[in-house]
């Protein structure tokens, strides 16, 4: 499978929220940063723990904008919907995936600032 198939279907299994197809695509060792270099999830138990909590937000979604293959570094560009504690809205986000051995290894998360939806009257 190609690097970018492997994101594409972590990208998949996070829409659906589907916890066991998302980890299926990380290495069992796998890191998760806040690029450049603060760990934030390492090890599958770190990874499905930080998204089972992630999965329970009922207007998740993270819109694929645009994608970039480099050998086995894939980078996208994702606009996130997410529930946040003031309320719906949305997240730029930069995610860059190393792939080793046909699963994600480690990604590195850039976060814009969260624009939340306009209320409704």
């Amino acid at each position: 499978m190609r690097a970018e198939d492997i994101v594409a279907r972590q990208l998949d299994a996070y829409n659906a929220k589907d916890i066991d197809g998302f980890m299926s695509c990380w290495a069992e060792n796998a890191e998760i940063f806040a690029h450049p270099d603060i760990r934030l999830a390492q090890g599958h138990a770190d990874i499905r723990y930080r998204h089972v909590l992630r999965f329970q937000e009922p207007d998740l979604f993270a819109h694929l904008v645009s994608r970039i293959v480099m050998g086995n570094r894939i980078i996208d560009t994702e606009l996130v919907t997410r529930n946040f504690p003031e309320g719906v809205g949305q997240v730029d986000v930069i995610g860059i995936y190393e792939i080793a051995d046909g699963l994600i290894a480690r990604a590195w998360f850039l976060m814009g600032e969260p624009r939340l939806a306009p209320a409704h009257p």
